[in-house]
């Protein structure tokens, strides 16, 4: 049974090369063959997590008409409120069962100050984002040397910090759904890598490579990193942006509310995503470059 590898990312962050290395050739294999892991001992402060889902219920208990005041001012703004049916992300299917608020840089250092009835001196959402840069920053490190890469080639590519804190909500359901809709759409992340946090609840389930659904369940004290489609055009499909989805349970746990966080990295607006050279040793580049920027818009235009 096919299974999402569990990496101790610690062994990646410490001074010692053999067990970097490790990590490293572990990343490779996993980006490859199904492009979702778990990474344990990855070094987010586990009070900060709390705190940071903690927000995320606060602000999704408000007011419809409260929320619904910080919506997103533009079609493609990528930031702000999106209500519920709003978002489909299978474009087959009726609009996901969730809600989101969408948080970029400059809006989470002003976070608290921007919400209706937050205190002003809470700084949770904006330490959690930069700390989430940090370590997406250092798996990045990690996805260079497992490319043979400089190390700092990611990194230095999403310098600007173009990236999308999502807090998600999916209320409980009372009724029956219409015909195909579930929490989240099948679909694929749009930029390089994406962190993911989740709540006990589960539902969250990926398509390997063969077309089965597997789950992905919650493990204490790990986070989930995907690649994305951005990072599978870089790598000419070394690296696999994995089809995932977010069903409804079929037992109680459809009539709770889940939550989850999830932090979507994206290059520089400006970066040129074109195949790697050394990612063509097996077969032509399968795309044509494109700004990372104009890839983002696409993607939202087909979303919304």
């Amino acid at each position: 049974m096919i299974q999402i590898p569990v990496i101790n990312f610690s062994l990646f962050t410490e001074s010692n090369a053999k067990n970097r290395q490790t990590v490293v050739k572990q990343i490779y294999q996993a980006c490859h063959e199904i492009g979702f892991i778990y990474l344990q001992n990855h070094g987010m402060p586990p009070d900060l997590i709390k705190q940071v889902m903690t927000k995320s219920k606060d602000f999704f208990n408000l007011t419809l008409e409260l929320k619904q005041r910080l919506a997103w001012s533009h079609r493609f703004s990528n930031q702000g409120y999106i209500g519920l049916e709003r978002e489909r992300l299978d474009p087959n299917n009726p609009g996901d069962l969730k809600e989101a608020f969408n948080v970029g840089r400059k809006d989470a250092e002003n976070f608290s100050v921007s919400l209706v009835n937050f205190p002003a001196k809470d700084s949770s959402i904006s330490t959690f984002y930069q700390a989430c840069t940090e370590l997406a920053n250092t798996i990045l490190q990690a996805f260079a040397l497992a490319l043979q890469l400089p190390e700092d080639f990611f990194a230095t590519r999403h310098s600007e910090q173009n990236h999308t804190l999502r807090l998600l909500h999916y209320p409980p359901v009372q009724q029956l759904s219409q015909l195909g809709q579930i929490r989240a759409g099948e679909h694929s992340d749009y930029g390089s890598i994406t962190l993911l946090f989740q709540d006990t609840i589960g539902g969250l389930e990926i398509q390997t490579a063969d077309g089965k659904w597997i789950a992905a369940p919650v493990i204490p004290d790990s986070v989930i990193v995907n690649t994305g489609d951005l990072m599978q055009r870089w790598t000419n499909h070394v690296f696999c942006s994995t089809k995932h989805r977010v069903i409804l349970p079929s037992d109680e746990r459809v009539k709770q509310s889940r939550y989850s966080v999830a932090f979507f990295c994206h290059p520089n607006d400006d970066t040129e995503i074109a195949c790697l050279e050394n990612c063509q040793k097996q077969y032509p580049p399968i795309y044509a470059p494109i700004l990372a920027g104009e890839y983002l818009l696409s993607r939202l235009q087909a979303t919304y």
